[in-house]
């Protein structure tokens, strides 16, 4: 089927041709990875947050600096050690001699675009204090709110669990981020013209910004105008419903994760310059949305393998 212009009432041509340029500009940036860098951007459009697990020295980190400039957005890096404390994120509040009162210094996580780089070298009580700020995009300090500055993103890198010094993410972490994917190593173009070319982090720097913070935020509001057709919502339901009972799967997917993968669906459709969802921008999603929010009932169960198979189990009518 022919893609269809989103309406003019949504999205400006100017928008819809920046975005463009700003994907192409980060496929140059972050070589033979076009998938996974859709993927990183139907996050950041969906307004979720993106978690990538590999093996240090293939690109995470280059890919959230690249969106970062290419987006306009404030970047900040953080590295998860086991030392990192929970104020060393959020921040904390000093007492004022001169004022005779505690006033509060933000942490890192006052950015736009925050790399959590390892994130699982640190402690469970560490990784949580990231919970609040990526559901709520606030955080709490004695008792009083501060809001985080909009859009809101958190990149958040994962070392593989059996390498040593790591820490498992928690569900109620996990469940925080809409999509986990991989980047795996490039292929052998793509390596060739990195081991020959500019080194990566120049051109990240002479890179200039295509998207600002208004016209993201306008695209996170298209993405609530996509059609998504009663057929589709039934896919969805069926998909989580499929989830629970499937043989191998102890936990399915909550509701929570319908609503992710529903929305995800609408940003991954918005990138295609359709106004309304297919299936097969849910089924693109599906894996890297579902596996990391299921919890199977044995370790021989892999989790990507379950996805899989609930996909190829529920038909689409």
């Amino acid at each position: 089927m022919p893609a269809q212009p989103i309406d003019a009432h949504i999205l400006t041509d100017g928008t819809r041709q920046a975005l463009g340029d700003a994907l192409a500009q980060v496929n140059r940036l972050v070589l033979g990875k076009p998938r996974e860098v859709r993927l990183a951007f139907t996050t950041l459009l969906a307004g979720g947050h993106l978690l990538i697990e590999d093996l240090p020295g293939l690109g995470k980190t280059t890919l959230a600096r690249a969106m970062a400039a290419t987006l306009g957005l404030e970047f900040q890096r953080m590295q998860f050690t086991s030392d990192l404390l929970p104020s060393d994120i959020i921040g904390v509040s000093i007492f004022d001699q001169t004022s005779r009162e505690f006033r509060f210094h933000p942490g890192p996580v006052f950015t736009q675009l925050l790399l959590a780089d390892e994130i699982n070298r640190a402690p469970p009580r560490t990784q949580s204090a990231l919970l609040e700020a990526m559901a709520e995009h606030q955080v709490t300090v004695d008792g009083t709110c501060h809001a985080l500055p909009q859009p809101f993103f958190v990149v958040a890198t994962q070392n593989p669990v059996d390498l040593a010094g790591t820490f498992p993410l928690p569900d109620s972490q996990m469940d925080r981020f809409l999509i986990r994917l991989r980047l795996g190593y490039p292929d052998a173009a793509a390596e060739r013209e990195m081991l020959a070319g500019e080194d990566r982090r120049d051109l990240i720097a002479q890179s200039l910004p295509l998207l600002g913070s208004d016209q993201l935020l306008a695209l996170r509001g298209a993405v609530d105008h996509l059609h998504a057709s009663p057929a589709l919502v039934n896919y969805v339901q069926a998909l989580l419903q499929e989830s629970r009972r499937h043989p191998g799967v102890q936990v399915g997917l909550s509701p929570r994760a319908g609503l992710g993968l529903l929305r995800g669906a609408r940003a991954h459709a918005l990138l295609d310059g359709r106004s309304h969802v297919l299936p097969e921008d849910v089924q693109a999603l599906f894996a890297h949305v579902a596996a990391h929010r299921l919890v199977p009932e044995s370790e021989s169960e892999g989790r990507d393998a379950l996805a899989d198979g609930i996909l190829r189990t529920v038909a689409v009518d």
